[in-house]
């Protein structure tokens, strides 16, 4: 195993990472090739992130029950923890904004919280469903809210361990959640594909009062496996199963975008997800054909497509600091860095 600490790194990254910001130098530069192939996972990688406060660290979790931080540019063992806490498949990871806890989610029920400085597992939450998303709220560390496989949507508070919210609606298995920019409301992504009830795939929440806001936001017979709010901008979008990413305005009604879609990638039916880069110009998806399709944000044209895997790539995760670095996984068990 490696280090967490910003020790035998590139010469080129400890340059970019001291400066602390996202560096403008390479900014109309996209990603152009696989640098780098983390090996250790041994069946499908569902998710990564970069680390904000660590912006040398990746996280990624695998169907094979572990969770791997990744020392990226280490130039001796890049593999730096392995976490095999969850007794089944992990199906998401999010770096906690005070930055050295990594909280995990799986198919044993639970989200765990661990220390990756101290290699410890500090906290663990336990419900009675998969846990199939997590996410931290954006303006307090000590909550984060989870969804899972019976369709419950809950917001714990890490300092007592203990539910704060809990909000109910007949809900297919949770796909995905996203937190508004304000931190005020989310949005659930639910599986209606065994209901009649389309309206329920995408439903906006108050978060402090646990009530639906809309849930006639998407009507389509197609459920989402990825929901993400844009920066700065008064959208968010939500990967579609009909192969599109749909676009919603985060101001009630929360009306979609009739006239601009992304489309060129492919869905099929695989848990892929998208995301925006730093300063919300590209979007970047993962896709079916094992591509990385990326494009500009504001004329939804295609802007550039990378050939990574044979198989799906799953995730993608630009990096918060260098714009033009991204990170993916594959439905093959591969991680990878894209320069």
């Amino acid at each position: 195993m490696g280090s967490i600490l910003k020790e035998n790194l590139r010469h080129d990254i400890q340059l970019y990472l001291r400066k602390q910001t996202n560096v403008g130098a390479d900014k109309d530069k996209l990603p152009s090739r696989v640098s780098i192939d983390l090996h250790g996972h041994l069946k499908p990688v569902n998710a990564v992130q970069w680390s904000t406060n660590h912006a040398h660290l990746l996280a990624s979790a695998g169907m094979d029950g572990t969770v791997y931080i990744w020392s990226v540019w280490s130039e001796q063992h890049k593999k730096a923890r392995a976490f095999t806490y969850h007794k089944a498949a992990v199906k998401d990871v999010r770096w906690s904004p005070l930055g050295h806890l990594v909280l995990s989610c799986g198919y044993d029920s639970c989200s765990r919280l661990v220390d990756i400085e101290k290699g410890t597992e500090s906290q663990v939450f336990t419900e009675d469903q998969a846990v199939t998303a997590i996410k931290f709220h954006p303006h307090n560390p000590n909550l984060f809210i989870s969804g899972g496989s019976k369709g419950f949507l809950k917001l714990w508070d890490i300092r007592t361990g203990n539910v704060v919210h809990e909000y109910v609606k007949r809900l297919g298995p949770i796909l995905d959640v996203e937190f508004m920019v304000d931190g005020k409301q989310f949005i659930s992504s639910s599986d209606v594909s065994k209901s009649n009830l389309s309206e329920n795939s995408l439903i906006v929440w108050d978060i402090s009062r646990e009530v639906p806001l809309s849930n006639q936001v998407y009507v389509e017979a197609y459920t989402c496996p990825c929901v993400r709010c844009h920066p700065f901008e008064p959208s968010f979008i939500a990967q579609s199963n009909g192969n599109y990413i749909a676009i919603f305005s985060t101001k009630h009604p929360f009306r979609l975008d009739k006239y601009k879609r992304y489309e060129s990638h492919q869905v099929s039916g695989f848990p892929i997800k998208c995301g925006f880069n730093a300063d919300g110009e590209i979007l970047a998806s993962g896709s079916s054909d094992g591509s990385i399709y990326f494009y500009h944000v504001k004329s939804s044209n295609i802007m550039k497509k990378i050939k990574v895997y044979t198989q799906p790539c799953i995730d993608v995760d630009f990096h918060p600091l260098i714009p033009n670095v991204i990170a993916c996984c594959s439905w093959d068990g591969k991680v990878s860095v894209i320069e």
